[in-house]
């Protein structure tokens, strides 16, 4: 029996009753091979949305491209390169940003078929324990401020300290 959830995904239910004990070979291969069309169900999903994102940021490189060469043409117009209605801007840090996502894909696209290796991580928990790191990494950060400022008023005590015993 197959039931369809929404557009981009379908899901199948499939009931196959078993002619032997729950705890037998037949049973455990059923159910690996179960566990297995699940997780291809899972990576086709991932693979769509992906794909759905790429999409989108496929036409966001598109338009900043056009925006790019339009403020290129004003420029070469003007002549000397000099800003003369616009005010200095800060230098934009979106050419590290955007050379990061090209690193990602790239790195993404070269690498191995991950789905024929299943010992390969799951990125989405790559990405959780790189935010938890990031997230420890601040909270070490601010210790280690707090840690300074205690310092810094446990020598100035032991200076106030050491005028009171000497007076």
């Amino acid at each position: 029996m197959a039931c369809r959830l929404s557009a981009s995904s379908s899901y199948t239910v499939v009931i196959i009753p078993l002619r032997t004990s729950l705890y037998s070979q037949e049973a455990l291969r059923f159910y690996l091979w179960i566990k297995r069309m699940k997780d291809l169900e899972k990576e086709k999903d991932a693979l769509w949305s992906g794909l759905e994102i790429l999409e989108k940021g496929r036409l966001w490189y598109i338009q900043r491209l056009a925006e790019n060469r339009a403020l290129r043409c004003v420029e070469s117009r003007n002549g000397s390169g000099i800003h003369h209605k616009r005010p200095a801007e800060a230098p934009s840090c979106l050419p590290t940003h955007i050379q990061r996502v090209n690193g990602s894909l790239g790195s993404i696209m070269s690498e191995p078929n991950v789905s024929s290796n299943p010992c390969l991580s799951d990125p989405l928990a790559d990405s959780d324990l790189r935010w938890q790191n990031t997230v420890l990494t601040q909270k070490v950060s601010e210790k280690n401020r707090q840690i300074s400022v205690l310092e810094m008023k446990k020598e100035f005590l032991m200076e106030e300290l050491e005028d009171l015993q000497a007076c």
